[in-house]
């Protein structure tokens, strides 16, 4: 009577032992398994054949994904590259709101955009940017120590935006000096879904920062 041959065994000893099926190369053609593709019983090179073909599939699917992925972080460098040269052109420092502003709707294609300073040096206190700022829209913005991205829930800031009763969704980024707020800069969309709370917030958080940057000189 023969003893019952471990399975995990003999997988070590065929893996110890390469050679062996160059000794017994006509096993290759007469070992038959079932195909979970067909259900068909093929040869062990067929199976073989099989796996390695899944295996290429499989890093077909995640190369293209990273070529997305690349081609999506592209464009959007090309489009933050854009607009940050549209705030370098800014002849004024009164001019830089504006710029801003218009910067960030047309590279980015926002359909709405605005936002609001205070703290700031004496000259522009009356101008469009400066208007309309209450306590708490300047403590909400100190509170925000991250980028807002999600559904409009009738914000004080959205309501700065020409067309607010049509914002669905919405991005309200603070504006830093020195870990203190003194400004927010705000998008809206009427499509719910273009700004998520889900949403990776990086690429915002570089908006804003920059945003920041530009508009350190109207800052008292």
């Amino acid at each position: 009577m023969i003893d019952a041959i471990d399975p995990a065994a003999l997988a070590q000893y065929l893996v110890d032992h390469p050679q062996f099926f160059e000794q017994q190369a006509g096993l290759l053609g007469k070992v038959k398994l079932s195909s979970p593709l067909t259900g068909k019983t093929v040869s062990l090179q067929e199976r073989q054949m099989e796996v390695m073909r899944d295996k290429y599939k499989a890093l077909e699917l995640q190369m293209a994904d990273l070529i997305r992925l690349a081609q999506e972080n592209a464009a959007i460098a090309n489009k933050f590259h854009g607009w940050t040269q549209a705030l370098l052109k800014a002849q004024h420092g009164a001019d830089m709101p504006r710029a801003l502003i218009d910067g960030l709707c047309n590279q980015f294609s926002v359909p709405q955009a605005t936002l609001r300073l205070w703290n700031l040096a004496p000259g522009h206190g009356t101008e469009w940017y400066a208007r309309g700022i209450s306590d708490d829209a300047r403590l909400f913005a100190n509170s925000l120590l991250a980028p807002y991205c999600g559904s409009n829930h009738d914000f004080e800031a959205v309501r700065w935006l020409d067309d607010a009763g049509s914002v669905a969704s919405t991005v309200i980024l603070p504006l830093r000096s020195g870990g203190t707020a003194f400004g927010l800069l705000i998008l809206g969309s009427p499509d719910p879904q273009r700004f998520r709370a889900d949403m990776a917030t990086d690429f915002l958080i570089h908006i804003g920062e920059t945003a920041s940057a530009a508009l350190a000189a109207l800052r008292a």
